[in-house]
């Protein structure tokens, strides 16, 4: 008796598609680690639950705005998300600082866009999104929402001033 051995035939079309895959997978993992390692893309946290029915009320979020942790250097933002506005829409930060977003939505899911960096997240009610970032260059950073959330949508915007240090 002889031992006989079969092949799998794969037509050559199929395995250049199968080798062309793995190369894009690879690609797509390359960029992913570029991404968050060297450019610093991070991805958004949920910091905390708050009651989207009283969160309004409550400190730090019913006074929404900057707060100044290390002088010059290092910031917190909140900002509340509602039809259709954020509050506070307009915010100035010093070059140089790191600043920290704190967000949340009191009524429907809204986004956060701030242009020129890497803050993009969803406000979604009763949770609390987070994300960092350092201005190195003053001008003006607009912001928006990214999530239909009505017919204001469209209106939904503000920004944050970078100004050059004292």
């Amino acid at each position: 008796m002889s031992a006989t051995t079969e092949h799998i035939h794969i037509d050559p079309t199929e395995k250049r598609w199968m080798i062309a895959s793995v190369i894009l997978l690879l690609i797509f993992f390359a960029a992913v680690t570029v991404a968050g390692f060297m450019l610093g893309i991070q991805v958004p946290t949920r910091e905390r639950r708050v009651d989207p029915n009283t969160v309004a009320e409550q400190p730090p979020w019913s006074e929404p705005g900057v707060r100044e942790i290390v002088p010059g250097e290092e910031y917190e933002v909140y900002v509340l998300a509602h039809r259709f506005s954020f509050t506070p829409n307009e915010i100035e930060v010093p070059v140089g600082a790191k600043v920290t977003f704190y967000v949340t939505s009191t009524d429907v899911q809204h986004g956060f866009k701030l242009q020129d960096t890497n803050i993009n997240f969803m406000a979604i009610p009763g949770q609390v999104s987070k994300l960092s970032t350092t201005f190195d260059e003053p001008g003006v950073y607009p912001y928006v929402c990214t999530e239909y959330c009505g017919l204001g949508h469209a209106v939904m915007a503000g920004a944050v001033t970078v100004t050059e240090a004292p």
